[in-house]
């Protein structure tokens, strides 16, 4: 059954039926997990059948353990698998109703996605990355429906953090920001607007203090440990910089500093060597098991 969410200008309902999701990493999978508690079919495509089948298994383990914790009942968890389908070809995201983008954070490979989809879906389809920081105009540039193009970014992990950034490119339409706005209420997410300008709004800020943290360690001035203890106890933070750029993984904040630099051309912003060092040497955080800490 579709989901009815909302209502938009000139249109007098909007249905969700499918969604696709394009990417099997982390976020992908959290993303797609969102997706079918919220009762909406999702049809995962990863580049093989192998991972496409990984990050199905990893769904059901994430429910599985939000099972054993009594935070979901059986039923929900059956309910939500129902609604995950996989897949290795995009041909199989052509009636989709909606597409988030979830690759690699590459512009030139999300432009090729994108004008691949272009052909693909069908034209009332909605088409969405979940960039970080990219610019969104230059992947809906790369269509020929820029109006349906937008950024609707999600948090890592997806399926705790209750924010979503909804990224409106100066092509997108009126319909089109409101037709993300209401898919996030529907995945009981919080929206909040922003236009399409490098690292949004979350990002924007955190990455500055990320890097000055570096740029502290490597000044010698305290210890990774004691930073994060700092800005734990003294500002109240869930966790300090070095344990959250792990989190983040370390590829993807130089790739978000670079995007920040480039725009506003900050020294400060520009990665600090630790930072890229670690990156050279495969150490990318929690998902290699090492970064700044060990796992």
């Amino acid at each position: 059954m579709p989901v009815i969410v909302g209502s938009v200008a000139r249109m007098t309902k909007l249905e969700i039926k499918t969604v696709g999701v394009i990417g099997s990493g982390i976020m992908g999978s959290g993303i797609a997990e969102v997706i079918s508690k919220s009762g909406i079919d999702v049809v995962i495509r990863s580049r093989s059948a192998e991972t496409a089948q990984a990050t199905k298994a990893a769904i059901d383990s994430s429910l599985n353990k939000q099972l054993v914790k009594a935070k979901i009942t059986q039923e929900e968890k059956d309910s939500a698998m129902s609604h995950v389908t996989v897949t290795n070809k995009l041909e199989d995201l052509a009636n989709c109703d909606l597409i988030i983008e979830s690759a690699v954070e590459d512009l030139a490979t999300k432009q090729e996605l994108f004008s691949q989809l272009d052909k693909i879906v069908k034209p009332s389809c909605v088409l969405s990355t979940n960039t970080s920081t990219l610019p969104v105009i230059e992947m809906a540039k790369s269509t020929n429906r820029p109006d349906k193009v937008c950024g609707i970014h999600f948090f890592n992990p997806a399926v705790l953090m209750p924010l979503v950034e909804v990224v409106r490119p100066i092509t997108a339409s009126d319909e089109t920001i409101a037709f993300a706005n209401e898919f996030v209420k529907a995945c009981a997410k919080d929206a909040v607007q922003v236009v399409d300008r490098a690292g949004f709004i979350v990002n924007a800020l955190l990455f500055p203090y990320l890097n000055n943290a570096i740029a502290m360690f490597e000044a010698g001035t305290a210890s990774m440990e004691d930073i994060d203890v700092a800005m734990k106890g003294g500002c109240n933070f869930p966790m300090g910089p070095f344990a959250l750029l792990d989190l983040v993984g370390l590829d993807t904040s130089v790739a978000i500093l670079e995007a920040l630099h480039a725009e506003f051309k900050s020294p400060t912003l520009e990665p600090r060597p630790m930072l890229k060092k670690l990156v050279e040497q495969g150490k990318l955080g929690r998902k290699s098991k090492q970064g700044f800490y060990s796992y």
